[in-house]
């Protein structure tokens, strides 16, 4: 046991190396989330700071800090799903391989890239989180700041889960780029980051409950604006979530886990 929480160990600080030294990687993934948030904030609230002049936001709440939260878990699903990238770059030039007939359990593995992913993408959140602070959002208390980090947790484990469960069954770097860049784009718009839920027309309405991001999402509007800025109940978005994190990553463990190196 203390081998494999070696490995882990070993693996999240490798993560956390490359992830300070490839700094285009960062600028790269922040560059999207930091645009939407900037400018969408600024366009959508100049026109107003209340309900009145958005609507469907709760009253009492400006577009930037309904928006920041939406943005955050824009910023954790890039980062955590492009996550799985690394797995197949390492399969390119063989470390993958070098690792995996190393004496620690796949488990392991698997846990030391999600801990670095999830450090990671936590990290740039940080980044946006600071920034619509800057732009007028206001936290409503430590102990809702505090819940944000169980929900950014729990995104990014979710989505690393996922980009891991692609790419053990994948080989090719840029095939996994289109197919990530599909299914990230619908993930994020359908989720109601950007404007409420509820302005979605009703047949749609499955596709935003059966979307992960949507409890993400919406946990976080809770914890970093207060009680009555979600749609849901609290605790079915951190239920929900956690099961799905659950899934998530015991399907890209078990995937990867079964995948072979040559």
């Amino acid at each position: 046991m203390k081998l494999d929480l070696y490995a882990v160990y070993s693996i999240w600080l490798r993560e956390m190396i490359r992830f300070f030294r490839l700094r285009s990687r960062m600028v790269g993934s922040l560059g999207a989330p930091f645009f939407f948030l900037a400018f969408l904030g600024i366009g959508f609230g100049s026109a107003g700071s209340s309900v009145s002049a958005i609507p469907g936001i709760p009253e009492g709440i400006n577009y930037i800090s309904y928006l920041t939260p939406g943005i955050i878990g824009m910023t954790l699903l890039f980062s955590s799903t492009f996550a799985g990238l690394s797995v197949l770059w390492d399969r390119e030039f063989g470390f993958l391989k070098e690792i995996m007939v190393a004496p620690v359990s796949r488990i392991a593995i698997v846990l030391g890239r999600t801990a670095g992913g999830v450090t990671t993408a936590i990290m740039q959140s940080m980044i946006i989180l600071i920034s619509g602070l800057a732009m007028g959002m206001k936290l409503p208390s430590i102990e809702g700041f505090l819940l944000s980090f169980v929900f950014m947790v729990l995104i990014a484990a979710t989505f690393i889960g996922m980009g891991l469960a692609f790419a053990s069954k994948m080989t090719d770097m840029s095939g996994f780029s289109l197919i990530m860049n599909f299914l990230i784009f619908p993930l994020f718009f359908i989720s109601g980051a950007i404007y409420p839920i509820e302005r979605f027309p009703q047949e749609a309405r499955v596709l935003v409950y059966i979307d992960p991001l949507t409890y993400g999402v919406d946990g976080l509007r809770y914890s970093l604006i207060g009680p009555g800025a979600n749609t849901l109940p609290i605790l079915l978005d951190l239920g929900v979530l956690a099961l799905i994190c659950i899934l998530m990553l015991g399907l890209g463990t078990y995937l990867f886990e079964a995948s072979e190196v040559e």
